[in-house]
């Protein structure tokens, strides 16, 4: 059942995702109105892309690379989609924002997962 939240959890976040990075800038979700500063734009990258690479960990225990790569692969894929929206272009510096953030986060649920006691088998 714990398994189930997890991928609903983070099935929600990559469409959220996926979302705010291909939507239109008048219809992208923002935390403190559209005239916010860049460092919070970055914070809400980071955060969001730190928050599915936690999630991606914990439904892939042990496969650092594997959990790495997927959240590399949805950092690229929207971002390169953001080329044919009429009003958004595609950085480079998006990119390794989110990767960075994602990639944190992986980090971070596999050491939790290091730390945890594992169920009998």
């Amino acid at each position: 059942m714990r398994r189930n939240h997890l991928i609903a959890a983070a099935a929600i976040c990559l469409v959220l995702i996926i979302y705010a990075t291909v939507a239109k800038l008048a219809g992208r979700p923002a935390l403190a109105g559209h005239a916010e500063a860049y460092w919070v734009v970055v914070i809400e990258r980071f955060s969001a892309y730190g928050l599915l690479g936690f999630l991606l960990s914990f439904l892939l225990p042990g496969r650092l690379k594997l959990a790495c790569a997927f959240v590399v692969a949805v950092a690229i894929g929207p971002e390169v989609l953001q080329a044919v929206t009429p009003d958004r272009d595609p950085h480079l510096i998006d990119v390794l924002q989110k990767v960075a953030g994602g990639t944190v986060g992986v980090l971070v649920a596999q050491t939790i997962l290091t730390f945890l006691p594992r169920p009998p088998s």
